[in-house]
């Protein structure tokens, strides 16, 4: 079953240093992240800024197919054979699997499916993010 809750929040950016100091103009923090992501811990969750061009490659779909303002919406799992179970339940229930369960260069596991209406969703499951006991996210783990 996917909680009701989103961990992660990815934005595709064409100018990610501009896009992050907007937020940063907005009040908001940058956290530690070495590895190409900008991102800012919300309560519960966290805004990632990702490059357009990779998070496409990322996903497996034409840059084009994104659009305007593209954005993914992550739900975390526990453990890492949920994210296959998940993506299985989102196909059962009637939405596409875009990219099936598999291992991440960083060292988790993830996969995206679409809704009926398109929207992306990723599922991952990162060992050096673990979940907080109601589900909170934070991009270095909640601890």
């Amino acid at each position: 079953m996917m909680e009701q809750r989103v961990s992660l929040i990815t934005l595709g950016a064409r100018d990610m240093e501009a896009l992050a100091e907007f937020y940063e103009a907005m009040g908001w923090t940058r956290v530690d992240s070495p590895d190409g992501v900008i991102a800012f811990d919300l309560i519960g969750q966290t805004l990632g800024l990702y490059p357009l061009a990779a998070l496409a490659e990322d996903i497996g779909v034409p840059i084009e197919s994104l659009g305007p303002g593209a954005i993914t919406l992550s739900h975390n799992v526990r453990d890492k054979s949920d994210v296959a179970v998940l993506l299985a339940r989102a196909e059962a229930a009637g939405g596409e699997v875009l990219k099936s369960a598999s291992g991440v260069f960083w060292g988790g596991h993830h996969g995206y499916f679409a809704d009926p209406e398109g929207h992306v969703w990723e599922v991952a499951w990162n060992p050096f993010s673990p979940l907080g006991p109601d589900g909170a996210f934070q991009w270095n783990g909640v601890g």
